[in-house]
């Protein structure tokens, strides 16, 4: 029985000529992200196998999309056009764009690609000397050697990408590279933000501007569903949300990022196996916003990621440094919070929460942590009324929860439950477990790494939102259900509420440490993106998000 497990595919060594780190997100982390160029390029592919392809009609046509392997070059490979007479063969291989002006003809990974697939020919029985790249663009065949010096470069990179690949540690990023710009996992890779941090880390004179190359925003959006009795139906391409009532609102299949439920929502199966499919998430909150649970498609593969997680995990000195970060952080933003919008900014308030950040980078344990930020809760929410008008009519005393016993704590645990969710959806896409955390304890049902990733963005995301909100008069008393134990919002609040919250997670801000503007959502994905350099070791220090 063929074992392929160990064989690299010769696509990847032509990733691994271009950029050693863009083949290991690929081929080792499972990364993949499509753009304008890998949509275009898989198209021309299905042109070429479906015999739409543009080579002159008299050269022999023997095979498309040849798959074969080489158990002892270590390769396997998908040759496009496998052309010849008998034994003695030449491989095609197709390339979307124009064929470049410089004196071989073709850049080294394309080259090295096509004589890794001559390399597994020979290995097969073939004579194979040379092949042919296709330039579709440009409609130019571009004839490659397999000399003994392109034949050893290859050789010499197989043998290279083979170590990356047995050491698990994912090469260093391109520094200013041209390259990153159009590349699909720039978002992913974080070459800019990477290399700063790390000269951040050893003190050195940061070389260059940070670039944008991930989007400032997703072009989908989630869709939330409120209110008992609704239904989820699909037709064509979109979803349709229906009540007793007949037909409430519709969204585009390809403009959704997450479906959220909220109560007794019905979903059908052709339209949960569409999500499924597209890799957008269906998230079932009870009616109240408690997050119960996540529909999804296959998860993340990054496998080596989740074993960095959990080895970190049960290291307790590890834990604790990340730990320390994240609830320094989170105090220094409650700060940031009342400094902004605290109209008698009260100086005690702001050196209390000033030496609890600075306490809790040195905490010596997670029980003192715990210790230092339930200190920094008690004197942030003790100035949370004076940061709310008093023409509006609601006040703040404490914080409470499990039921609410005000309306201003009705809100306040509302969007944590959404803000929950949110970076539970982001941890996933990452690669992350996140039920896993370095703060939080592991407990049945609870997501302790989400949890953990959101205390920082609690009060400039939620208590933000909540104070304008309030504020704003957006809300009144007649959009919360008291009752002898607590207080609820109305349907009709919970949908104010959800509105507000996806106007500040959908802001867009400069961020203050890499000077780029983006949405807050999508930043939540980069700190997700940079905890994960911290468990391999690229950057020492996680670089909690701080607000301004």
């Amino acid at each position: 029985m063929e074992n392929n497990e160990n064989l690299i595919p010769a696509r990847m060594l032509n990733e691994f000529a271009y950029c050693p780190r863009l083949c290991y997100l690929e081929w080792i982390d499972a990364e993949f992200v499509d753009n304008a160029d890998t949509v275009d390029g898989r198209f021309q592919h299905r042109q070429v196998d479906a015999n739409a392809d543009p080579v002159p009609e008299e050269e022999a046509v023997h095979a498309r999309s040849v798959f074969l392997t080489g158990e002892k070059v270590g390769l396997t490979c998908r040759i496009d056009l496998l052309e010849g007479d008998g034994k003695k063969v030449t491989p095609v291989d197709y390339k979307r764009g124009e064929a470049p002006d410089i004196p071989v003809g073709a850049y080294e990974p394309d080259r090295v690609q096509l004589c890794a697939q001559g390399l597994v020919l020979r290995e097969n029985g073939f004579d194979c000397q040379e092949g042919s790249i296709y330039f579709v663009r440009s409609k130019k065949r571009v004839p490659v050697v397999f000399d003994k010096a392109l034949v050893k470069r290859t050789r010499e990179l197989i043998s290279d990408l083979r170590k990356v690949a047995e050491k698990r540690q994912i090469p260093p990023p391109l520094e200013e590279s041209p390259k990153c710009n159009r590349c699909s996992l720039a978002g992913i890779c974080l070459p800019d933000e990477v290399n700063l941090l790390k000269e951040m880390e050893s003190k050195r004179e940061p070389k260059g501007i940070i670039r944008r190359l991930l989007p400032a925003r997703d072009d989908a959006t989630p869709v939330y569903v409120v209110g008992q009795g609704h239904s989820i139906r699909k037709k064509g391409d979109r979803l349709e949300i229906w009540s007793k009532g007949g037909k409430t609102s519709e969204a585009r299949l390809r403009e959704i990022s997450q479906l959220n439920l909220y109560g007794n929502v019905e979903i059908t199966t052709p339209a949960a196996v569409d999500l499924m499919q597209r890799g957008v998430p269906v998230l079932h909150f009870s009616h109240g916003g408690w997050f119960r649970g996540i529909s999804a498609g296959h998860t993340h593969k990054n496998v080596e990621l989740r074993i960095r997680q959990f080895q970190w995990a049960a290291d307790r000195k590890k834990s604790l440094s990340i730990a320390r970060l994240l609830i320094s952080g989170k105090i220094k933003n409650c700060r940031t919070q009342v400094r902004r919008n605290d109209p008698e900014q009260s100086a005690k308030a702001l050196e209390t929460l000033e030496k609890l950040s600075k306490d809790a980078r040195n905490a010596s344990s997670i029980e003192k942590l715990l210790g230092i930020e339930g200190a920094a809760a008690e004197a942030y929410f003790a100035r949370l009324d004076s940061l709310l008008k008093s023409d509006q009519g609601f006040t703040f005393q404490n914080r409470n929860r499990r039921p609410p016993k005000d309306p201003v704590n009705a809100v306040l645990s509302y969007l944590y439950a959404i803000l929950a969710k949110e970076m539970f959806v982001t941890l996933l896409a990452v690669g992350f477990d996140p039920y896993l955390g370095f703060y939080h304890q592991p407990r049945y049902g609870r997501p302790a790494l989400a949890l953990d990733m959101m205390e920082e963005f609690r009060p400039i995301i939620a208590d933000a939102t909540a104070i304008t909100l309030f504020n704003k008069g957006e809300l009144s008393e007649k959009d919360f259900i008291k009752t002898g134990i607590g207080v609820s919002l109305t349907p009709k609040a919970k949908k104010k509420v959800i509105g507000g919250y996806e106007r500040s997670i959908g802001a867009e801000i400069t961020h203050p440490l890499f000077g780029y503007t983006v949405s807050y959502r999508r930043i939540l994905e980069v700190q997700a993106r940079l905890l994960s350099r911290i468990l391999t070791g690229e950057i020492r220090e996680y670089p909690a998000f701080l607000r301004r």
